[in-house]
C-alpha cells in the first residue's frame, strides 16, 4: 500500500511538472495607465528569440520632387508611416508582427515646417495606426529624440526596433 501511495505521489508530481513546462512564458508589458502610448516596462522571458532591426529610413513619398528634400520623402507623419511599413514587412518576413515589437527608438529631425522643432504629433499619428489599436493592442517601450540630422538630407525620421518572440510551450 505504501509503495502504491509513493508511486502515485511521484506520478502526480511529474504530471504537475509537465503541465508547468507546457505553459509558455509570455512577454510582459506594464503601462503607466491604460491610455499610455508606450509601455513603461517590458519583460522578455528567458529563451525568447530577439530580433534587432537597424534604423530604417523612409522611401520616397513623391518621386517627382527633388531627391534629398523633405518634399521627396514627405512630412514627419508620411515618413513615419513609410518607416513603420518597412519595419512591419521586415518583421513579417521573419514570422513576426508589430505586436512583437518590445522596444523602439525614434529619431526625429526638426521639421523646417515646424520651426525646426520635431513634429512629435505627426509621428504619433502614424505610430497610433500600428500600436495600441483594437487589432494590435501591444505597445513597446520607446524613446523619441530630436537629432541634428540623419544619414542624408530630407530625412526627418529613422526608427530602430527590437522585437521578441516568447518561447512556445513544450
Amino acid at each position: 500500500m505504501m509503495k502504491t501511495l509513493l508511486m502515485s505521489a511521484a506520478l502526480l508530481s511529474l504530471a504537475g511538472a509537465a503541465t508547468a513546462q507546457e505553459v509558455a512564458p509570455e512577454i510582459e508589458r506594464t503601462y503607466a495607465s491604460p491610455q499610455s502610448f508606450i509601455a513603461a516596462t517590458t519583460t522578455v522571458p528567458a529563451g525568447s528569440t530577439l530580433i534587432f532591426l537597424s534604423g530604417a529610413l523612409p522611401d520616397s513619398a513623391d518621386p517627382a520632387a527633388e531627391r534629398g528634400t523633405v518634399a521627396y520623402y514627405g512630412n514627419t507623419e508620411a515618413q513615419t508611416a513609410s518607416v513603420l511599413s518597412k519595419i512591419e514587412a521586415t518583421l513579417k518576413s521573419r514570422g513576426l508582427g508589430m505586436g512583437d515589437v518590445v522596444s523602439m527608438t525614434v529619431y526625429l529631425v526638426g521639421d523646417p515646417a515646424n520651426g525646426g522643432r520635431m513634429d512629435f504629433a505627426g509621428m504619433m499619428r502614424a505610430y497610433g495606426k500600428h500600436f495600441g489599436t483594437p487589432e494590435q493592442p501591444h505597445r513597446p517601450s520607446r524613446s523619441t529624440v530630436q537629432v541634428a540630422g540623419l544619414a542624408g538630407p530630407g530625412f526627418l525620421v529613422e526608427i530602430e526596433v527590437t522585437a521578441a518572440k516568447a518561447p512556445s510551450a513544450q
